[in-house]
């Protein structure tokens, strides 16, 4: 009782920024895309036992180019959890919670500073664009590749800061195991540490350095072997990677992703970040103006490897949201750094706990309410609850909360996060067919849907009895054709 008396600010922090990322983890279905791409290749991996060359529907995957670092995790996760939400979603989470642990690690080691370091994390845990769908809450590769690169960012301004090797090494390490989840996408961020070594003058030092080739060979060495090891599996993979990694994506728009130069800025001032985006000047005027070199230089770093990043990704002619996801805990520091600038004014001027608590509280209680709710509450916009209710119904036979498991589904458009609920169950021998509207419905046939479009098909063709209706999710019968 003692020591847990002695601890309470470790113990409060780590249940603070616990439950943003792992409340209601498993509550929601897997969503369509990226997330129920990943699960199912992790799932063809986890009964095939081959963990070089990721497949989907048992074929070499080419849409998917990236390595498997993250499914290889979430095959792990699958080994100790099941075939669940939880367990595609775990590396995501944990990799969330791991970048929090960095960054307390980091302030109360290099700035001597606890509190510093938990007011950084508590920005970053209420920042609605990092805990979300495709970041921290989901299985996408984008807060694994963030952990990655907040550690390779920092281990790079140790090493310039303190000349130490191992630093380097970290670095580096860093950087394969980024590339290694999200390919191309890692390398991103290294404009704004080149421009960071030029200010500081230590270019010619960085240069000089053998342990910065000797870095880079293990960096090489490492990535290349994977990308050798899958064309050898699999040929056409590499050229197909790159297409698709260092091609497509940046040159051209995929998917109708397209949008203005200014679309990432105009996101930080959207309900992702509208909370936090005006703090960011104040937090880069006080990290200037601060007598504490270390806090002027990581103030430089942390606005010069943002500023160039955000250019990068906003060159590129692909554009999506969760693409910026990697800059948070970074954005995070600027915004602490003022928020902690109050708090430390206060604990000068007056001496008692509670005045600081309050000013806390007072600061985070929003934002963190507001988080909370939005887990809570899982509100979905109309389109997603058409594009999820027939997953949603899956998962409850799955989960044995209803019987019915004779029925066709009759879903328009990608179904990969439907098959991750429906695939399991056809293996139980359930009798559940696929079908989209392009097919004959016989009489007496029960149909499962949750698209709008669906619905007006069933009824301007057939007489249907309603069996089942929850929103826009119902289970019909085919009475007779009009």
């Amino acid at each position: 009782m003692a020591h847990l008396k002695k601890n309470w600010k470790y113990v409060l922090f780590f249940l603070l920024i616990s439950a943003p990322i792992f409340l209601h983890l498993s509550s929601f279905s897997i969503r369509l895309w990226d997330e129920s791409r990943l699960a199912t290749n992790a799932c063809e991996m986890l009964y095939s036992g081959n963990y070089i060359t990721t497949t989907f529907n048992g074929a070499p995957d080419m849409w998917n180019t990236k390595p498997p670092l993250m499914i290889w995790l979430q095959v792990l996760s699958m080994k100790l959890f099941g075939i669940n939400e939880w367990a595609v979603r775990f590396p995501s989470a944990m990799a969330a919670l791991l970048t929090s642990l960095l960054l307390l690690l980091f302030s109360i080691r290099y700035l001597k500073n606890f509190w510093f370091g938990f007011i950084w994390v508590l920005v970053l845990v209420t920042s609605s664009g990092y805990i979300e769908i495709h970041a921290a809450r989901t299985g996408d590769y984008d807060a694994l590749l963030t952990l990655f690169l907040t550690l390779a960012g920092f281990s790079f301004y140790f090493f310039l800061d303190n000349s130490k090797t191992k630093y380097l090494y970290l670095f580096f390490i860093s950087m394969t195991f980024a590339v290694l989840t999200k390919s191309a996408a890692a390398l991103l961020i290294l404009p704004g540490f080149f421009i960071y070594t030029i200010i500081m003058k230590k270019i010619l030092f960085l240069l000089k350095n053998k342990h910065l080739y000797i870095g880079f060979m293990i960096f090489l060495v490492c990535t290349s072997s994977y990308y050798i090891l899958r064309e050898m599996e699999n040929p056409g993979y590499i050229n197909a990677m790159l297409n698709n990694e260092f091609g497509k994506r940046f040159i051209t728009t995929i998917e109708e992703h397209r949008h203005s130069f200014w679309f990432y800025f105009e996101y930080l001032f959207s309900y992702k970040y509208i909370i936090w985006v005006f703090f960011i000047p104040w937090g880069i005027f006080v990290g200037i103006k601060n007598k504490d070199l270390k806090i002027n230089n990581l103030t430089l770093f942390t606005s010069i490897t943002i500023l160039t990043y955000f250019l990068v990704i906003s060159s590129a002619q692909t554009k999506l949201t969760w693409y910026a996801v990697p800059m948070y805990p970074f954005l995070a520091f600027l915004v602490g750094l003022f928020i902690y600038h109050i708090f430390n004014l206060i604990l000068k001027k007056f001496s008692r706990k509670a005045y600081h608590c309050f000013f806390l509280i007072v600061i985070f209680l929003g934002p963190y309410t507001i988080i909370l709710s939005k887990i809570v509450r899982q509100k979905q916009p109309v389109w997603q609850k058409e594009e999820n209710g027939v997953c949603y119904y899956l998962k409850d036979i799955k989960d044995n909360e209803t019987q019915n498991d004779n029925f066709t589904i009759l879903y328009e458009g990608v179904f990969t996060h439907g098959k991750f609920y429906l695939n399991p169950l056809l293996a139980e021998g359930k009798n559940i067919k696929l079908k989209d509207c392009n097919k004959n419905f016989d009489t007496g046939e029960i149909v499962l849907f949750s698209q709008s479009e669906v619905k007006t098909f069933l009824e301007e063709r057939y007489e249907l009895k309603i069996l089942e209706e929850f929103h826009i999710t119902g289970l019909y019968e085919i009475v007779g054709k009009k």
